[in-house]
């Protein structure tokens, strides 16, 4: 039954030609509850929009006459090289959209060549992940009210041979995500009349995802919560206060960069004074992020914010941006105004959605595609000779 399915997937991702082609894919073959946590931002979505809003904004102008007959793609990413300016960020609900999601996408950027980051709201195993995808990984990390269950995820992923830590620092008292509400899709999840016939309309994810976990491991957890935090979703996770430092400060960045002998990114800096504040603290690199449009709905938009960043600490630091991240022009506009690479979240989460692995390789290959046409339109034959000079003169 798999492998029919498994030929229908590739016959329906084929005809995928760009990443909103992968996301009514992906949403026409998810409950709607759960193609919501994903798609939506919070509120009235208005950081969500500005997002896009801000890259449709950006126009290049394109140069003529320029030998693009042998465009190289690479570069290099905290000192080692990359296929791709492109890392896929950390995204919390892969495992819903697909059986054990999180392991194909990071099976799908190590075959691309590119970065993977695993959350900490994941729900397949830093060290499963590691063991059978291999690749560069990244383990992205919630600071909990408890710190010393934070070093424990800082220690596993350590010793499972992550090579860089993503403090996200963005999240305060949580979100206001209203959708979630209105569909019965919350954490603990508690079955609902409206969420159990959303599941029934929806039975190739029945069978492919949920009765698939139910057949093997049993409906799914939160592995890499610290242990005493590893209900199922249907369970009680714990209490919120013990889930999320809201207390967090400065002074737990410096905790962090002396026990974390890795690369260290912060991610979720909007503010020039934060982005000079992290690389007095030394970390590694930055993302510019409001979190996908998820958190504060009216958080500015990161390309309306990178430039002043890129002022403020350009140099000093690895600069790299996510949120609204689209098409592979939009790579291009972020390089311009000056990021190092970029990371995706939703792009590649709607080509799981759609088809798993092969859905998560079809929407990097397809920014990979555009990515290159970009380049050689404005004249570059590398992600290196990317500069503010590609960009119209009111965008500069």
């Amino acid at each position: 039954m798999f492998d029919v399915w498994s030929a229908l997937d590739k016959r329906r991702i084929s005809r995928c030609y760009n990443i909103a082609d992968l996301r009514s894919a992906g949403r026409r073959r998810l409950p709607k509850g759960i193609f919501e946590y994903v798609d939506k931002g919070t509120e009235d979505a208005i950081a969500l929009a500005n997002n896009r809003a801000a890259f449709e904004r950006v126009k290049m102008r394109n140069r003529v006459l320029v030998d693009v007959s042998n465009i190289d793609l690479g570069t290099t990413l905290f000192g080692k090289p990359v296929s791709l300016p492109l890392a896929i960020a950390p995204t919390g609900i892969a495992g819903l959209c697909w059986y054990e999601g999180e392991l194909e996408l990071a099976k799908a950027a190590a075959s691309a060549g590119i970065p993977f980051s695993l959350a900490t709201g994941s729900n397949t195993s830093m060290e499963k992940v590691a063991k059978e995808a291999g690749g560069r990984l990244w383990f992205q990390l919630y600071m909990w009210q408890k710190r010393d269950l934070s070093y424990e995820l800082v220690k596993r992923a350590r010793d499972a041979g992550y090579e860089a830590l993503i403090l996200t620092v963005d999240t305060a008292l949580g979100a206001n995500r209203e959708h979630n509400q209105r569909n019965g899709f919350s954490v603990p999840f508690r079955p609902s009349t409206r969420n159990i016939l959303d599941v029934m309309r929806h039975p190739v994810w029945l069978q492919q995802v949920l009765l698939r976990y139910l057949a093997t491991s049993g409906m799914p957890r939160h592995e890499n919560y610290p242990r005493e935090y590893q209900a199922r979703i249907t369970g009680d996770a714990g209490s919120k206060k013990d889930l999320r430092a809201h207390s967090m400060t400065w002074d737990d960045v410096e905790k962090l960069r002396s026990v974390w002998p890795g690369t260290l990114i912060l991610k979720g800096i909007l503010h020039r004074d934060d982005a000079c504040q992290a690389v007095e603290r030394g970390v590694d690199g930055i993302v510019v992020s409001n979190h996908g449009g998820r958190n504060m709905d009216s958080a500015s938009a990161t390309l309306d914010v990178l430039p002043e960043i890129v002022d403020a600490v350009g140099g000093r630091t690895t600069i790299l941006l996510d949120s609204g991240i689209r098409r592979g022009s939009d790579i291009v506009k972020a390089l311009a105004l000056g990021a190092y690479s970029v990371l995706a979240g939703r792009a590649t989460l709607y080509g799981v959605m759609a088809g798993g692995q092969a859905g998560a390789e079809r929407a990097i290959s397809i920014l990979k595609d555009e990515l290159r046409r970009t380049l050689a339109y404005v004249g570059c034959r590398s992600p290196a000779e990317v500069s503010s000079a590609v960009l119209d003169q009111a965008d500069a």
